[in-house]
C-alpha cells in the first residue's frame, strides 16, 4: 500500500531521481516550457509550484530554499523578480500540462509543461479588441471570381466607341 507516500519512483534512485527534476525544473523556469513524458510532468508540476510559491514569499529564506533546489543563481534571480508581476493574482496551478502524442520509438505519451501566464490580463486583452466597431465592407466591391486550373482568363477592356459613344467589352 502507498499510504503516505507522495511522489513517484520511476525506476530511479533517489539521488538520480531528485538530480532529474532539478535540471527539469531549473529548464522549466529558463525556457518557459519544456516536453517532456506524461508521468514525469505531473511529478515537475509539483516541483514547479513550490518554487513559485517561493518566489511569491520573496524573502532570503525562500530565495535560499529555491537555491537549493534550481541551482542556476541566474533563473532564481529572474523568477524572483517576475514572480509578484506574473503570478500575483493567482494562488496555485503555476504550470500546465498540455497533451502532445506519443515519442516514436517507444511510444511513451508526450507532454507539455508550460508556465501559466494570468488569466486577468487576457481578459482585458479579449474586451479591448471586442469594443472596437466592425468594419464594414463597400457594396460595390466583389471579389473576381476564380479561375479554373486550365482555364486562361484574358483581361477585360471597357473602350467607347468614337461614332455612338456605346461601351464595348473587349477581351471575351
Amino acid at each position: 500500500m502507498r499510504h503516505r507516500n507522495a511522489g513517484i519512483k520511476l525506476g530511479r534512485t533517489s539521488s538520480h531521481r531528485d538530480a532529474m527534476f532539478r535540471n527539469m525544473v531549473t529548464s522549466l523556469f529558463k525556457y518557459d516550457r519544456i516536453r517532456t513524458t506524461d508521468v514525469k510532468a505531473k511529478e515537475l508540476k509539483r516541483w514547479a509550484d513550490k518554487i513559485v510559491t517561493l518566489a511569491k514569499q520573496g524573502d532570503l529564506n525562500a530565495r535560499r530554499q529555491a537555491l537549493a533546489i534550481v541551482r542556476e543563481k541566474d533563473v532564481v534571480h529572474k523568477l524572483f523578480e517576475e514572480a509578484t508581476e506574473r503570478f500575483g493574482s493567482i494562488s496555485g496551478g503555476y504550470t500546465r500540462v498540455v497533451k502532445v502524442g506519443r515519442r516514436p520509438g517507444d511510444a511513451a505519451p508526450i507532454c507539455i509543461v508550460e508556465l501559466v501566464a494570468p488569466e486577468k490580463s487576457k481578459k482585458k486583452d479579449d474586451k479591448k479588441k471586442k469594443s472596437k466597431a466592425p468594419v464594414k465592407k463597400k457594396a460595390g466591391a466583389k471579389k473576381p471570381a476564380k479561375a479554373k486550373k486550365d482555364e486562361i482568363v484574358a483581361p477585360v477592356a471597357k473602350e467607347k466607341s468614337a461614332d455612338t459613344g456605346e461601351e464595348k467589352v473587349s477581351g471575351t
